[in-house]
């Protein structure tokens, strides 16, 4: 199956505004996704991501900015002439029609000009080959589970073989094993249309560390920072990045000399991270994954306190400590001797796992999104 305008294929947001009145929904958005990319726009609700994917599908007009598909500026065309496939959250799958209706209904619904009829039941068969979901044809949605009415949903937007092809929270109905197997299907589908671009609107961060190729985060109607997944993740550039994509430690520490910081009396060596050079007595956050530190004394960077909580999540076991008087957590491998809630406990991590950070508001220095 073949996107509709080929490799050349790109989107981009020039500096797209979309305001309701007085309220801004999406703040002078500039952003490019390249051809064949998977780009997820993360963020919590309200945070602008699913306005910019509908100014891209044309349900939504820009109060300043243009949008540009594959090279052409489709800011005033209406939906069907902008050559994008999409599917939403609630499947919108036509319950009096069967499954090979459903998705020869874009076919059928274009003006012109017509399609012969022996090609739109080619084109149903080649997409929902494409999905698996070939033997389902003459199955109504009712009869179907939530991941199947997904596929279809999936499968009518690629019957239409789109230049581009957006996903609205495709899985957040889905429970955690249909979401796990919708995953993989959507990485296939990645892999078998490498020249059709994606746009993936999420709240969920391990949807999107999973299976885009690179991550807009979104907050508060703008764009806080764009890289690939391992980028955000291991070089964040501020605290609600690094809080929003993965677990984080959050700690408010004093910068010393160059390289040292200060956590309440304990000090620390650390990377510069995305905040550069620090001065002296400068207030900043120190982010470290849970997964980076280890139980007791054996990095450079200790970090001693009190036992607060431990649970067991299969694999690993996730200690928190209470040290300087903010909670530290760690991810560390099954243990076999359990601590228990009061104990001291000693915590270690490499300089090269802490990233510091611009200063954060708040005291909470635990921050978790899994």
């Amino acid at each position: 199956m073949t996107g509709g305008r080929g490799p050349g294929t790109g989107i981009r947001f020039d500096e797209v505004t979309v305001a309701y009145g007085g309220t801004v929904a999406l703040d002078t958005l500039d952003l490019t996704v390249r051809p064949g990319e998977v780009l997820a726009l993360l963020g919590p609700s309200g945070s602008g991501k699913t306005t910019a994917l509908r100014t891209v599908a044309g349900f939504v007009r820009p109060t300043g900015g243009r949008v540009w598909i594959g090279g052409r500026d489709v800011t005033d065309l209406p939906p069907h002439a902008r050559d994008v496939g999409m599917v939403v959250q609630s499947y919108a799958l036509f319950p009096h029609m069967r499954v090979e209706d459903n998705v020869a209904f874009g076919l059928k619904a274009r003006k012109a000009p017509k399609m012969p009829r022996a090609e739109i039941a080619a084109r149903v068969g080649e997409a929902l080959e494409t999905t698996g979901m070939s033997g389902y044809a003459r199955r109504y949605p009712r009869e179907l589970s939530g991941g199947q009415q997904q596929r279809v949903a999936i499968a009518r937007a690629l019957a239409v073989r789109p230049g581009v092809l957006l996903l609205d929270e495709p899985l957040s109905a889905l429970d955690a094993r249909l979401r796990s197997g919708m995953l993989a299907e959507l990485a296939r589908l990645h892999r078998e249309l490498p020249e059709v671009p994606m746009v993936y609107v999420t709240h969920d961060q391990v949807e999107a560390l999973t299976l885009a190729d690179r991550v807009a985060v979104m907050d508060r109607a703008r764009l806080r920072a764009l890289g690939t997944p391992r980028e955000l993740y291991r070089s964040p550039a501020d605290t609600f990045t690094a809080s929003f994509v993965g677990s984080a430690n959050l700690l408010p520490v004093t910068c010393a000399a160059e390289g040292t910081v200060r956590f309440g009396g304990t000090a620390l060596t650390v990377g510069l991270g995305a905040a550069g050079a620090s001065r002296a007595g400068e207030e900043r956050t120190l982010c470290v994954r849970p997964h980076r530190i280890v139980l007791g004394e054996d990095g450079p960077n200790v970090l001693r306190g009190t036992v607060t909580a431990v649970q067991w999540r299969g694999a690993t076991h996730r200690v928190a400590i209470e040290a300087e008087g903010h909670e530290v957590r760690a991810d560390v491998p099954e243990l076999d001797t359990v601590p228990a809630p009061g104990e001291r406990l000693a915590l270690s991590f490499a300089p090269g796992d802490a990233a510091l950070l611009p200063a954060r508001t708040g005291a909470n220095g635990a921050q978790d999104h899994d």
